[in-house]
């Protein structure tokens, strides 16, 4: 049931994602096909975002057939409690939770960015003419400050600041243009100024240098992926990007709200599970199997609203990331545990 209610998710997705792109079709080489496998490439990332929707309602039309057959009372008459049923139906559920991660950290990361980049080439745009945030890095002693960064390699307005040993301003190369290659960061046409203290003067000589070439440690890797959302990224350069971040002094918390939505995912699919549990057993056993549905996808739409609200939130306030990706999960999960645990006592 879970994965028909995925097809199905995932039809319903694909459709309004076409809409949107018709109006694009027709322009330089984007065709009605390069729609669809825009569209195509894009839904592993939104079966791991709408996963817990996704669980919810399976297990709500699975449970429900069982409810609706009878099954499940010969099931509580056969001495089965709420609590071991509900066991169950976690464990059924383990094998969808794994292929959900699967999907989240291996596939939809380069599925995502396939899309983007075949879109973007299908329709005549260069991806190097498209200007990115600019960033601030401290590699030793020099101080690297970007303007636009097109491609995580090609640069506009890089201005590289070098300290000496007592943190004074030692020199100071400025370029319009720049070229990371691996570890090396290449300034065509750039001024250098150099600085000399002599008593109490500053002394400034100037000069244009043709090319510049300055080796650093960091790789391109990492600086592309600063042009890239947190949830764009796996869980392994999330955790890269804010290292990367943090030894810079650079502001992580959006990719460590990120990342700990990541680790407790396979506490919120179990959470989304029990919770459907709830509306067999609970105070809505005798509704309609239409109207739990209904209510499963708003309460899981809900529980998602909310949790993006939280980071906002942690963002703005600067709250505890791990609490603020955390809360909304283990306030269903405990919620969920003990009225089904309360159910099956009674």
């Amino acid at each position: 049931y879970t994965l028909g209610v995925m097809v199905v998710w995932m039809g319903v997705y694909a459709l309004f994602n076409f809409i949107n792109e018709i109006n694009l079709i027709g322009q330089h080489n984007y065709t009605t096909l390069s729609a669809i496998i825009y569209v195509a490439a894009d839904l592993p990332a939104v079966i791991y975002a709408h996963s817990s929707v996704i669980i919810l309602l399976g297990c709500l039309l699975g449970m429900g057939h069982l409810a609706a057959t009878s099954q499940l009372v010969v099931i509580r008459g056969c001495g089965v409690s709420i609590m071991q049923i509900s066991k169950k139906a976690v464990k059924a559920g383990l094998m969808f939770i794994f292929m959900v991660i699967l999907l989240g950290e291996f596939i939809a990361p380069f599925t995502t960015q396939y899309a983007e980049s075949f879109k973007i080439k299908a329709l005549g745009k260069n991806v190097s003419t498209v200007s990115q945030q600019g960033f601030w890095l401290k590699d030793g002693n020099t101080i690297i400050n970007v303007k636009e960064n097109f491609d995580g390699r090609v640069f506009g307005d890089v201005t590289l600041i070098k300290l000496n040993k007592v943190n004074q301003l030692d020199s100071i190369v400025h370029s319009d243009k720049a070229l990371f290659d691996n570890d090396n960061l290449k300034l065509e046409k750039a001024q250098h100024y150099q600085f000399s203290q002599h008593d109490k003067f500053t002394k400034i000589q100037f000069k244009d240098i043709q090319k510049h070439s300055v080796k650093v440690s960091f790789d391109q890797t990492l600086v592309k992926d600063l042009e890239k959302e947190p949830n764009e990224l796996s869980g392994w350069e999330l955790y890269k990007q804010i290292d990367f971040l943090v030894d810079n002094n650079l502001t992580s918390s959006a990719f460590e709200i990120e990342l700990y939505k990541r680790l407790v995912k396979p506490i919120t699919l179990v959470a989304m599970l029990l919770l459907s549990m709830l509306f067999i057993f609970g105070s809505l056993r005798d509704a309609t199997l239409g109207k739990k549905i209904f209510l499963g996808v708003i309460i899981a739409l809900f529980f998602e609203l909310s949790s993006r609200i939280g980071g906002a939130i942690s963002l703005r306030f600067d709250y505890d990331p791990l609490f603020s990706a955390s809360a909304p999960t283990l306030v269903v999960l405990v919620i969920a545990f003990f009225l089904l645990k309360k159910k099956s006592a009674s």
